[in-house]
């Protein structure tokens, strides 16, 4: 077996973002809550938890395990009899080619052979993001593999361990190359990354029947879609406090957000991100018109109808995750109540990969309006303070240089917002004619995290110097004047000209507390 390597901090320089999967020391790890996998109710917050190790897997579920079980001999016992894709003939174009039943090195030749990802590591939470929605796919009963892998993925989960896996091997029919290197790892002749102190699971034998087995499967790209998700609902969460104390610093109106207006166009994200408004703000449902302008400009007016469409696309995201992470997938289909093999096309990923760019291009829409509030701050019209926030000093610049910043972090958002589903690929000699990317589409996806934080933090840094200028606070004992206490209470209160660099990064992690207000 090839010895594990440490973990060696590589995800810190990874395109995809600091790390989020700090590893607690021993006695905290106990404490955490168990997600026990049963193939059935696995949900993105899940595959998240279990990536960050901020929750631990649980005892196996006796039921799924059975159907593991029952899914493998079933598997063993239509190969030895009749020609079932990948177990007794090739893959791809060579699926019109026999194996032959004593050829017990087909599995491992076909492991080897797809292990050919390409790139950087991936990220440790990526990865057993991976691990996690694998093994509860193997759960759901239709894989036929050994179920002594998923024993194996599991206890990877709760050491911390996980294959070396690179970034680059997929188009959207089957994370092949990722999970085909997680195989040779599983049996020995691929490394592992540990925690300091950890260890790889032991290795597992595997035969001709299992490799196919474990490598039919979107998990990685559906990992990587729930952790996306995931960070980015806290960042839309955040997004809305961030936008109440802007409209506050600019003595905005509350009209737009009253609940006759979402009631004459009753979209259910508008609807949400309105009253959450509302909720934040301490206003009530029918506000009352404003004293000066009449109507905002759209960075304000426009929130519950540009925010709202955001929120939907979560939920449908959620929709299709929680169908894909819970999926027996694999091509061919065990069934165990027909005792049949059925060859299909259900490892196509199209409904994932659509819903992530339509969730990409809602969220550049919400970081868009972002950008439109930040320029707001800087109009005297708007504030009634100096061009940019500029202090007393002659041509003062303020925060001018925060409209650079994160415009050029939206240039970067609207590009990985591009849609993925543009993608097309012929492959395998033909047989193969059409890709989904949804691989590309869930990298994109938490690259937009990246950018998305660097955006909202810029405007958060601006609208606590806009109140503060003013002399302006939030009303005691609503939500929105908690986060201004935290967001006042850390950054820097000096006004004059200086660098900003590090105001934004402490705004950055504030996000992740006032998405919680």
């Amino acid at each position: 077996m090839l010895s594990p390597m440490a973990d060696s901090g590589r995800d810190a320089g990874h395109p995809h973002g600091p790390p989020r999967d700090t590893v607690p020391q021993a006695p905290q790890r106990h404490a955490l809550p168990r997600i026990t996998l049963d193939g059935r109710g696995l949900r993105p917050a899940d595959v998240a938890a279990l990536a960050t190790r901020t929750a631990r897997p649980g005892p196996l579920d006796p039921e799924a395990l059975h159907r593991a079980e029952q899914s493998w001999h079933t598997a063993r016992r239509l190969a030895a009899t009749g020609r079932v894709y990948g177990r007794s003939t090739g893959v791809g174009a060579n699926r019109t080619e026999d194996i032959q039943h004593a050829d017990a090195a087909h599995g491992l030749r076909l492991l080897r052979s797809h292990a050919g990802a390409i790139g950087d590591p991936l990220p440790a939470r990526e990865v057993r993001a991976m691990l996690a929605v694998r093994a509860n796919q193997l759960l759901a009963g239709g894989a036929g593999l050994n179920p002594a892998v998923v024993t194996a993925l599991l206890d990877a989960l709760d050491t911390g361990a996980h294959p070396v896996v690179n970034e680059f091997g997929a188009v959207g029919t089957g994370d092949l190359a990722a999970l085909a290197q997680t195989g040779l790892a599983l049996a020995g002749e691929h490394p592992w990354r540990c925690p300091s102190g950890g260890r790889a699971p032991a290795p597992v034998a595997l035969d001709s029947n299992d490799a196919l087995a474990l490598i039919s499967s979107n998990a990685l790209t559906l990992g990587q879609s729930a952790l996306a998700l995931d960070e980015l609902r806290r960042l839309l969460a955040a997004s809305l406090p961030v936008a109440a104390l802007s409209l506050l610093a600019v003595g905005g109106s509350y009209e737009p957000f009253a609940e006759p207006v979402m009631r004459a166009r009753p979209h259910a994200g508008s609807a949400a991100a309105a009253a959450r408004i509302r909720t934040l703000s301490g206003v009530p449902a029918r506000p009352a018109p404003p004293l000066g302008r009449i109507q905002d400009p759209y960075g304000f007016r426009c929130i519950p109808q540009i925010h709202g469409p955001a929120l939907d696309a979560a939920d449908t995201l959620e929709q299709v995750l929680a169908v894909d992470l819970n999926a027996a997938a694999e091509n061919p289909l065990i069934s165990i109540d027909d005792q049949a093999a059925y060859h299909h096309g259900n490892f196509y990923a199209a409904h994932t990969a659509l819903a992530l760019d339509s969730f990409r291009l809602a969220v550049l829409q919400t970081a868009q309006l972002s950008t439109a509030r930040l320029a707001a701050l800087s109009e005297p019209d708007l504030t009634r303070l100096r061009p940019f926030l500029g202090d007393a000093a002659p041509a003062s610049s303020g925060v001018m240089i925060l409209e650079y910043a994160a415009g050029a972090a939206l240039g970067e958002l609207r590009a990985v917002s591009q849609p993925a589903t543009l993608g097309h690929a012929v492959l395998s000699r033909g047989v193969e004619e059409q890709a989904s990317f949804a691989s590309l589409g869930a990298r994109q996806t938490l690259r937009a995290c990246i950018s998305f934080r660097h955006v909202l933090a810029c405007e958060l840094v601006a609208s606590v110097r806009a109140l503060r200028m003013r002399s302006l606070e939030p009303e005691p004992d609503t939500p929105v004047a908690v986060g201004y206490a935290l967001a006042a209470g850390a950054l820097d209160a000096r006004m004059e000209d200086r660098p900003l660099t590090d105001d934004v990064a402490v705004a950055e992690r504030l996000l992740e507390r006032l998405a919680e207000v």
